[in-house]
């Protein structure tokens, strides 16, 4: 037989292996609620960032269903959604928290080293993807083509072509089938209109060439990224 390629586990599947196998030997049984975000990641001993993007792949597979104002439920495992109708979720998939603060990291420096060498160009690049983010958002649209447009032109002041490539590597994974589940819940015009407030400090840093305020300011949006996709599911509501 022969070898098959080892993969690294991320954590997030590492916690979904042992609250699929817990489902599978029946210890929740159909219908039951899972236990709080919160006291299952006191019991498995990691962030609850993590137990949530475990929940959000069991979803994904049809293991369980987040009904938000209540909790996760685990489903019938032969119903529609559990017999392979919903997307494959990667082994190799980002975990979407886990990606945003990776992307803090990188993209509050891509923002300082913008704020020193951007190009009128640059600036026109990101207001103008700002009023693509804007005009959608009012008409009730998720502005992502906006969003990745602005983050675009940030790395292209930059002049390096790795930074392009890994800036849009981590914008382009929030395609995958857990973060367009968790953003399901999660974003919603209201809070793309605060996101659009973000990205004109951001750009207005950089027009300025203030470098470190630049910096602070895509930490600060990264950040608020990371606290909107870590509401409660009992006051979070689908939009």
């Amino acid at each position: 037989m022969p070898l098959q390629l080892v993969e690294p586990q991320r954590l997030y599947r590492q916690i979904a292996e042992q609250l699929r196998a817990l489902i599978a030997k029946g210890e929740f049984s159909v219908g039951a609620r899972l236990p709080a975000e919160r006291d299952l990641a006191r019991q498995l001993g990691v962030s609850r960032p993590s137990v949530r993007e475990a929940l959000i792949a069991l979803e994904v597979e049809g293991w369980v269903e987040v009904r938000t104002g209540s909790g996760v439920y685990v489903l019938e495992r032969s119903q529609p959604a559990a017999a392979g109708k919903l997307p494959d979720v990667r082994q190799a998939e980002w975990g979407p928290l886990e990606l945003i603060r990776a992307r803090r990291v990188v993209e509050g420096e891509t923002a300082a080293i913008a704020a020193l060498q951007r190009k009128a160009r640059h600036v026109d690049a990101m207001t103008q993807a700002i009023e693509v983010m804007r005009a959608k958002a009012d008409g009730g649209v998720m502005p992502l083509d906006g969003d990745r447009a602005f983050h675009l032109a940030i790395v292209d002041a930059c002049d390096n072509a790795v930074l392009t490539e890994t800036v849009l590597g981590f914008w382009d994974s929030r395609k995958g089938p857990i973060f367009t589940r968790l953003g399901g819940y999660f974003e919603t015009v209201k809070s793309w209109r605060s996101a659009i407030a973000e990205h004109e400090a951001i750009r207005d840093a950089i027009a300025a060439r203030d470098a470190d305020a630049a910096r602070s300011a895509m930490h600060t949006h990264m950040d608020k990224s990371h606290t909107r996709f870590s509401a409660s599911w009992r006051r979070a509501r689908p939009g």
